[in-house]
């Protein structure tokens, strides 16, 4: 039995479902009463995507909201009546519910982007193409280094207003350009090793300060899962404006894809998230001017490449220069062509 009587639903399979607020699925846990004298309404419950949505209506708030249900739950304890009472649904103000997003001073980005020698990940990507433009490409999507993990990667995720809203560190191998996971996974978030006091963080896309760059001409937005992979399609296809979400969820809700709003988007999932990117269409289509959900890749792939849910940069970086690159992704696999047609794609020299 829990030590508390109001509490989270024990979890089991098909429990957890849509939350109230960010909409996504399987990811909202109710309460319950312990005694099961008390049905709370749907929405009282908590979010599992803390930073990214941060929804969590208690039992005390619902009470709060609801002072009739308290008081006859007090008359009923006091009169032995077990009889169950239903809390009736109310309305609660979202946006209250949640503290104002937390940022990040601009000068941490700027003492970031000073040692790129030492950084795995801006070593790895000059052997694809070379140091100018991997310059330019960090310079421009304001990637950082930190002291930690012998130079790790900081993506800066910083909104369309440029606030810096959080900073993102990485471990990568120089060589391979893989992310870093043994002995252990090499991933942390700058707030947290700087111990900020009081940060909320609210994630915002990775790149979305490019959409407020005038001296890019306005074009296509592409929404990726990672931050690497912004990167990579960023060097070989220059004809859209990338981004990324950050993971398959990540960033991925109404309100931090509200800034997308009027562009023609194109989502390019990993191979494994596909269908659950193509699930979120219906809300970008009321955002966006145009969206569609890549499934090139799903057609292009081989089982195990499918199986090890490779995505867009994956298949850029088979080989060791933006030439070679599609010469033999193309022998090797001729439906590619598919990809570089349909999107009517140029190879960036």
């Amino acid at each position: 039995m829990s030590e508390y009587r109001f509490h989270l639903q024990r979890y089991k399979t098909g429990c957890k479902v849509t939350c109230p607020k960010c909409g996504m699925k399987s990811c909202f846990t109710r309460y319950v009463d312990e005694k099961a004298q008390v049905l709370f309404p749907d929405n009282v419950g908590r979010c599992d995507h803390i930073n990214s949505c941060g929804y969590h209506y208690t039992p005390k708030e619902c009470f709060q909201d609801n002072p009739a249900i308290k008081e006859m739950l007090v008359e009923q304890e006091k009169n032995g009546n077990n009889i169950p009472t239903a809390v009736a649904p109310t309305a609660k103000p979202l946006p209250n519910s949640v503290p104002k997003a937390s940022h990040l001073p601009s000068d941490w980005v700027e003492q970031s982007m000073r040692r790129f020698d030492i950084n795995p990940l801006y070593r790895y990507l000059t052997t694809v193409a070379g140091k100018d433009k991997t310059d330019r490409l960090f310079n421009l999507y304001k990637v950082g280094t930190s002291k930690m993990w012998n130079g790790a990667t900081v993506f800066w995720q910083i909104d369309i207003n440029g606030n810096v809203r959080a900073g993102k560190i990485m471990g990568y191998d120089a060589k391979t350009g893989h992310r870093i996971k043994y002995p252990f996974n090499q991933v942390n978030w700058v707030h947290s090793v700087k111990r900020v006091p009081d940060f909320h963080m609210k994630q915002c896309l990775f790149g979305e300060h490019l959409l407020s760059d005038t001296s890019i001409p306005a074009s296509t937005v592409a929404i990726v899962e990672s931050e690497k992979t912004a990167l990579v399609a960023a060097l070989f296809i220059s004809d859209f404006v990338w981004l990324a979400t950050g993971g398959m969820h990540g960033s991925f809700n109404s309100e931090a894809m509200q800034v997308l709003q009027g562009h023609e988007v194109i989502l390019f999932p990993d191979l494994r998230a596909t269908e659950e990117w193509q699930r979120k269409v219906p809300m970008l289509q009321s955002i966006c001017r145009r969206v569609t959900c890549s499934d090139l890749l799903e057609k292009i792939a081989t089982d195990r490449q499918r199986e090890a849910g490779l995505d867009i940069a994956d298949f850029l970086l088979m080989e060791d220069t933006p030439q070679m690159v599609l010469a033999r992704m193309v022998e090797r696999n001729p439906a590619l062509q598919l990809l570089i047609d349909e999107l009517d794609l140029a190879l960036v020299e």
